[in-house]
């Protein structure tokens, strides 16, 4: 479904992501570790086109996606839920979930809707209530909700576990894992590595840059090097 060959990006003169090769495949979930700075954000915003590539090549479906510009490539099936949630505060649960679904105009935004709220029966129960008022990880599950919204073939998700509480994190991992049997994609940033390889069918750990090891979630649990750095084993 997605293909990177080659990525490079840079702030400046900051050489950010070097000559990165991925590939997740339909219907997989695929975790991307690192610790913080190892390029991980800058990679989804790369692929989400917020952030542009100094060469390299991504292609999605089999078609490039150099001279898509980011807002499109939610057309095509990329959604993105940013690190830090960045809800719309001002407005209701319910509100958000529809402005996921701006592209959409089809009949069946009330259906996902519902499918959302059943997903998080909390959301459903604050869908008057304004995103403000929602906890850290209610914010996070109106994050991935919303980016369920517009349908999409691939949800790039990006540190959905910072800052929350273990129950909401295992919560959260759940749907996460139930997501692949109902036909979406995912790349999940991680640094709870524990948890996001248990539901990985494959992962990539990125170190200042680079892509350092690749595997199944289950032999990255079991990689020595990984648990040493990751896993504090």
């Amino acid at each position: 479904m997605l293909r990177v060959d080659g990525l490079c990006t840079a702030y400046g003169r900051v050489s950010v992501l070097k000559d990165v090769d991925l590939e997740v495949r339909e219907g997989e979930i695929v975790a991307l570790l690192g610790a913080n700075g190892a390029g991980k954000t800058t990679l989804l915003h790369t692929l989400s086109g917020i952030h542009p590539p100094l060469r390299g090549s991504i292609t999605f479906r089999g078609a490039p996606l150099d001279k898509v510009k980011a807002h499109l490539r939610v057309g095509l099936g990329i959604a993105h839920a940013p690190e830090g949630r960045q809800v719309f505060k001002p407005l209701s649960v319910a509100d958000n979930l529809r402005l996921g679904a701006y592209r959409r105009h089809d009949a069946d935004i009330q259906t996902d809707t519902e499918r959302v709220y059943a997903m998080f029966p909390v959301l459903g129960e604050m869908r008057r209530r304004v995103a403000s008022d929602l906890s850290g990880g209610q914010q996070q599950m109106l994050a991935i909700g919303r980016a369920l919204m517009s349908k999409p073939k691939l949800l790039l998700l990006d540190e959905p576990s910072l800052g929350l509480a273990p129950l909401l994190i295992d919560q959260i991992f759940e749907v996460l894992a139930g997501l692949r049997q109902q036909g979406v994609t995912v790349l999940v940033v991680e640094q709870n590595a524990a948890a996001a390889l248990s539901i990985a069918d494959r992962g990539y750990v990125l170190e200042t840059g680079r892509i350092v090891h690749t595997g199944t979630g289950r032999s990255l649990l079991a990689d020595p090097a990984v648990r040493n750095a990751y896993l504090g084993i």
